[in-house]
């Protein structure tokens, strides 16, 4: 098990030293859209959905998320839909048009290679209609990679802040003797780091502007009931609540 460990260390110091300043860049959106009183839009398909449930209704995590979530985009039905369905370019649109959006909110798009036509899709129709678009994924395996898109772009390059998870190319991270794959892959676990650093940038603005923003307490704790009802009040506003 020690590779493995040795790999996250590794990477996760790479992560903190190269991404200080995109992840504050990604604090500043939010805190921005939270002062406006906007909700926080996340969207992946494949296992980048994975970070959508991530910081959604999550203890300790902020309320104003609202996840964007596509059953045929996921795995739980059928991997191989979801895997033909994220390459579908218009299928974006159709996702989208079952959510409201305002100016003041933000969108964060999580896909690991950057490449597939509804991530892409997904970014351009958040510009279209005004939000800013943060991007989660791994920058150098895109940059090498074509696009999917009739457009020839790539999540990155649509993107207003890119987190770079600084993952390799498919993912996997650890080289296991007689093996040829590698397995173990990062982009989970980075992208989760990522997306909590930005989160404490965003409160730590907010706090500085005297603006407290509605964080989730457990509902496992006695003292957790108050924040549940909080929650209840952006029912009409975040869509799986």
């Amino acid at each position: 098990m020690k590779p493995v460990f040795d790999t996250l260390h590794t990477m996760l110091r790479q992560v903190e030293e190269t991404q200080a300043g995109p992840i504050h860049a990604a604090g500043q959106l939010m805190a921005d859209c939270l002062a406006r009183n906007g909700l926080i839009h996340i969207f992946g398909t494949g296992h980048s959905h994975i970070l959508a449930e991530e910081i959604f209704f999550r203890a300790g995590g902020l309320a104003a998320v609202n996840p964007i979530f596509d059953s045929g985009l996921m795995l739980h039905e059928s991997a191989l839909t979801s895997t033909d369905l994220e390459r579908l370019e218009g299928y974006a649109a159709i996702v989208l048009s079952r959510y409201s959006f305002s100016t003041h909110d933000v969108m964060i798009i999580v896909s690991n290679s950057g490449r597939n036509a509804v991530p892409i899709e997904a970014a351009m129709e958040a510009r279209r209609r005004g939000l800013p678009v943060i991007a989660v994924t791994a920058l150098g395996y895109s940059r090498t990679s074509s696009s999917r898109h009739s457009s020839g772009k790539r999540l990155f390059e649509l993107a207003d802040v890119v987190l770079d998870n600084c993952g390799l190319p498919g993912d996997g991270a650890v080289q296991v003797e007689g093996l040829p794959e590698r397995i173990c892959p990062t982009s989970t676990i980075i992208g989760a780091t990522l997306l909590h650093a930005a989160i404490y940038e965003a409160v730590s603005i907010l706090l500085a502007q005297g603006i407290q923003p509605t964080v989730i307490r457990s509902a496992n704790l006695d003292s957790g009931q108050d924040s549940q009802e909080i929650l209840r009040s952006f029912r009409d506003r975040v869509r799986h609540i």
